[in-house]
């Protein structure tokens, strides 16, 4: 689903008695089209996980409007699933009904649900794991289970908040490949919150940079590859660490700016 953003910005109201208001967007406006996968990068406290949480309808903006297929966000929906930087799966839960909680919140039969579940356990390798709780599972395995659950909730956009930056680094380059593997097969609009310029250029079809608090865009660029090209062998090519280098020089003008 397209998403469109109008005359964004968001202040956190200072809290009686004493304290000052601090402004943590001016964003303005950014359309994102159907299907694409909008990796965001910027300096820690520039309202990243702020618009991640706008667009989840977690929280309303100070100023402007999001809409998603043309319809207002309000607060949350399924259609906007959320992949925190945390697995925060249910223990007393096994690893299948985690990923069929949604189907079942929604009133999805049980056999359905079930084969759901059992369908997005076997993309993300977990199918051996389905009837052991979650605390059983690596954190690798955890935040797989994760975004299984997301997935299982069908949501046109995904909401992806820094959900790698705790794993080992094969690890998270094998996630990496398959959020890839799925967006192909879906085709979902999606946002990727990362710290990583490298991850960001893997993952994204379009890199944002943001500026220090109050966050705007001070890059936008599509990759000079296709997502389709995106296999472990193209991080060596030399149009990858052309762009790479790209995004690192906004992202240091960005921290000298937050240190200026």
């Amino acid at each position: 689903m397209p998403v469109t953003l109008r005359g964004i910005e968001h202040v956190y109201r200072a809290r009686p008695p004493r304290g000052v208001d601090l402004p943590a967007l001016a964003l303005g406006d950014l359309d994102v089209p159907d299907g694409e996968l909008i990796a965001l990068v910027g300096p820690s406290g520039c309202g990243k996980s702020t618009l991640l949480s706008l667009l989840a309808g977690f929280i309303a903006p100070t100023s402007g409007a999001i809409h998603v297929d043309g319809r207002p966000v309000t607060g949350p929906s399924h259609e906007r699933g959320v992949v925190f930087r945390q697995p925060n799966l249910y223990p007393w839960l096994s690893v299948r009904d985690n990923v069929a909680l949604g189907p079942r919140l929604r009133g999805v039969r049980r056999a359905r649900r079930r084969a759901i579940a059992e369908r997005w356990l076997d993309v993300v390798g977990l199918s051996d794991f389905a009837g052991r709780p979650p605390y059983e599972l690596s954190g690798g395995m955890q935040q797989r289970c994760q975004i299984a659950r997301v997935l299982a909730n069908d949501p046109a956009i995904m909401l992806l908040d820094e959900p790698f930056g705790a794993l080992d680094a094969i690890t998270r380059e094998r996630l990496q490949d398959e959020l890839l593997r799925i967006r192909r097969g879906d085709r979902k609009t999606a946002l990727f919150i990362t710290h990583s310029v490298e991850e960001a250029v893997y993952l994204g079809t379009r890199v944002l940079v943001m500026s220090p608090r109050p966050g705007r865009i001070v890059f936008d660029a599509r990759p000079p590859f296709s997502n389709d090209e995106r296999v472990p062998e193209l991080r060596t090519a030399p149009a990858f660490s052309a762009f790479r280098e790209r995004v690192a020089r906004s992202l240091a003008d960005a921290h000298l700016e937050l240190h200026a």
